[in-house]
């Protein structure tokens, strides 16, 4: 059975990811459970770093003007890091990956875009599990609204100047 797809409806256009349910069931499952709970509609990009990454998810974002954003995660708390040892996937451009604080066992609902190659957030490539961010999906169709959202102006916090909005996200498949 093929892996379901994300669509996400932006303020600055629509795109799509695969999420990779077949080799990391608990990083993409928990994304899967909290977009068909409606969890992330409405919310804002929160922390946008060119070169790097897009990331949302915040549950605070929705006021995109909170000094919260970026600190809360899903009412689920807490995942257990997946680290599956048959999968490495890199943190290549367009990977979807689990954010977390620095620390083991952090990731919740908050998760980003890679708009580079970013090896260094890999899990397989230390020896350590802290600051390591699992790969559970790619953008299979819109990366040129990925590197829109990743164009916009920011703060000196890194949050957008003008908020980018997630309208809704829906899954196919």
């Amino acid at each position: 059975m093929p892996n379901p797809v994300a669509i996400f409806e932006t303020s600055l256009g629509t795109y799509k990811a695969e999420l990779f349910v077949d080799t990391m069931p608990v990083t993409a499952g928990r994304v899967l459970e909290l977009i068909r709970a409606g969890f992330y509609d409405g919310l804002h990009f929160h922390r946008v770093i060119s070169g790097f990454m897009i990331q949302f998810g915040c549950p605070h974002s929705r006021d995109p003007c909170s000094p919260r954003c970026g600190t809360g995660g899903a009412p689920q708390g807490n995942l257990a890091d997946e680290f599956p040892r048959k999968h490495k996937l890199s943190n290549e451009v367009g990977t979807l990956a689990m954010a977390n604080t620095g620390q083991p066992d952090t990731g919740s609902s908050q998760f980003f875009v890679n708009t580079a190659h970013n090896r260094q957030l890999d899990w397989f490539r230390w020896f350590g599990r802290i600051g390591r961010h699992p790969v559970f999906g790619r953008v299979i169709e819109g990366m040129d609204v990925v590197e829109r959202i990743e164009a916009v102006p920011t703060d000196e916090t890194d949050r957008p100047q003008t908020p980018v909005k997630v309208i809704r996200v829906t899954v196919e498949g």
